[in-house]
């Protein structure tokens, strides 16, 4: 007897699934490869002047890198989230795929920016701090408020890809 096709739960659910995993990942990698690279060149620029301050001056690195984290988190999660069909019935239902799509585009999307503004404060904030340490502590908020764009990513994500959705089909 061949399977009924549930309309909320048709074979093309997962690719949404699926597609919310790969965003989150690229997104926020995107954002992490930005801050790092911008960030590096700063440091480097300042390390010629002032090689002693480097390890000081490390922290927007480390602080672009945790975004790609974020990203990894949401995707595992995502990936795991998504069930394949059993016996030809699509057992995963558009509500989870729409969910798990719209928490990868809200953490990737955030670390994306959050990345681009690591990348910014980092590279002056760097530069500027080797010539007046004052602004240390100004430029190391600064990368607080805009890691914790990335977070508030993290956050959304997580509460929408915890949101079930089932299939009228299962039993």
């Amino acid at each position: 007897m061949p399977a009924v096709l549930d309309p909320l739960c048709p074979p093309s659910a997962p690719f949404f699934g699926f597609m919310g995993a790969a965003a989150a990942l690229i997104f926020a990698n995107l954002g992490a490869a930005y801050g790092t690279a911008k960030s590096g060149v700063g440091i480097s620029s300042m390390g010629v002047l002032k090689p002693d301050l480097v390890m000081k001056s490390i922290i927007p690195v480390i602080m672009a890198g945790v975004l790609g984290i974020y990203g990894l988190i949401i995707a595992v999660i995502i990936g795991n989230g998504v069930s394949p069909s059993e016996n030809g019935v699509t057992t995963y239902s558009l509500f989870s795929g729409f969910a798990h799509l719209s928490g990868g585009l809200a953490c990737g999307l955030s670390g994306l920016a959050a990345g681009i503004a690591i990348g910014i404060v980092g590279d002056a904030g760097v530069r500027a701090s080797a010539h007046q340490p004052k602004l240390y502590v100004g430029m190391v908020l600064i990368l607080i408020f805009a890691e914790a764009l990335g977070l508030y990513g993290l956050i959304v994500g997580l509460i929408l890809t915890s949101k079930p959705g089932g299939c009228s089909n299962m039993e």
